[in-house]
């Protein structure tokens, strides 16, 4: 294992993130992140946004990495996690996961523990997945919960530029990745 802090990975949902989204605000304090840009961001295509996934981290040379996956991009982690049970990534941070079952891709993903520490963040009223169904998923993904409330998608249109606590979450992880010890949001 590597004695350097592991990478940050940001992974996006459909559409991207923005400028002002807490994804890009979260990017922008490790000059060492990187991006994982789908090809076509507005079709949601879980093997096909993992191998994306897959080629960035490939390409970003060797190393150890964290994600931070959104929304759709959650889906797409979970994928690329369970297809590569040798990945680099040492922990994941699931924020607002969209519901699998409106992508026809509940069959693609992990029905058991994912293989790295994650923490799971939902909202109460998060238009892409019930607590109900977050709550399904972090139990069987093995992810700690977080529950921030009502807040919305947890994105732009909700308020959320810098988000500090996904900051916190980021500097925990790189901080104890020897560890692998999941920051509890």
């Amino acid at each position: 294992m590597s004695h350097q802090p592991p990478r940050l990975l940001i992974i996006p949902g459909l559409h991207d993130s923005g400028p002002a989204h807490w994804q890009s605000w979260l990017q922008q304090q490790y000059r060492d992140s990187r991006r994982v840009v789908q090809r076509d961001f507005s079709r949601g295509d879980v093997q096909l946004w993992a191998a994306r996934i897959a080629s960035t981290i490939d390409n970003a040379g060797s190393g150890e990495w964290i994600a931070v996956a959104h929304s759709f991009g959650v889906l797409a982690l979970a994928h690329y996690l369970a297809e590569h049970p040798d990945a680099p990534v040492r922990q994941a941070l699931l924020v607002a996961p969209a519901d699998p079952d409106r992508f026809g891709a509940a069959e693609l993903l992990p029905q058991r523990r994912l293989a790295i520490p994650s923490t799971m963040i939902c909202s109460q009223n998060d238009p892409w997945m019930s607590v109900a169904n977050a709550q399904r998923w972090a139990g069987r993904w093995g992810s700690h919960l977080s529950n921030l409330g009502r807040v919305g998608h947890i994105n732009t249109e909700s308020g959320f530029g810098p988000f500090p606590l996904a900051q916190r979450w980021v500097e925990s992880a790189r901080t104890n990745h020897l560890h692998e010890q999941p920051f509890a949001a």
